[in-house]
């Protein structure tokens, strides 16, 4: 039979007590442990709080032109002031954009339109007539302090598609919001800041994300 060194022997001893010390501590601080969690319960948890945000009614676009144009006033100024938002220049020191305050006046009279005014796009070729949308916004500037206000009027054309309501052209006028001045001629704004608002609001409205009036 192999016999241990002395040496061998009293190393095993020392690591054998060791570890058996070890597992005593362990079973101790778990024994204190317990006690403290006896004597102290935990607090119960309390259930979350329900949700006390209101719910939010969205709807996708009406197919009437009209209703379409009642939900597109209500919403046009804040998206048209998102696109200003966007498009400002943080390094600017003098800031001259405008803000729209209010969309309104609408109408939906169209106009006759001659030769040339106005051909359908080839993405639009096969949709049914346009739409004409008149309407007005009114913006504020701010220049050296001042605050200047102007009235915009707005001629959109708009295409039933198979997908729903899209821009096909737009055409604005300024004028001043006291009249002292006559609005300039029109112009071609289908991708300036309401045409682009007008664009990004019929896109949320044909994916069924727009509040509900």
């Amino acid at each position: 039979m192999y016999k241990f060194k002395p040496c061998r022997l009293l190393l095993i001893t020392c690591i054998g007590l060791q570890l058996s010390g070890l597992h005593v501590n362990k079973l101790d601080a778990h024994e204190l442990r317990t006690q403290r969690n006896d004597e102290n319960p935990s607090p119960p948890v309390s259930p979350a709080p329900p949700s006390i945000l209101p719910s939010v009614t969205l709807q996708s676009c009406p197919s009437d032109v009209k209703a379409l144009t009642t939900l597109l006033l209500r919403d046009l100024p804040s998206y048209a002031n998102r696109v200003i938002q966007r498009s400002r220049r943080l390094d600017r020191t003098v800031d001259t954009f405008s803000y729209v305050l209010v969309a309104g006046n609408p109408e939906f009279e169209p106009l006759t339109l001659g030769p040339g005014g106005y051909s359908n796009p080839a993405s639009v070729a096969n949709a049914e007539p346009p739409q004409q949308v008149f309407l007005t916004t009114l913006e504020r500037q701010y220049n050296r302090g001042k605050a200047i206000y102007t009235q915009h009027y707005h001629w959109l054309f708009l295409t039933q598609t198979s997908d729903g309501w899209r821009l096909a052209l737009m055409f604005s006028r300024i004028g001043s919001s006291s009249g002292e001045r006559p609005p300039t001629p029109p112009r071609e704004s289908s991708d300036g800041t309401i045409g682009q608002a007008v664009k990004i609001w019929l896109r949320d409205c044909r994916a069924g994300a727009i509040r509900a009036s």
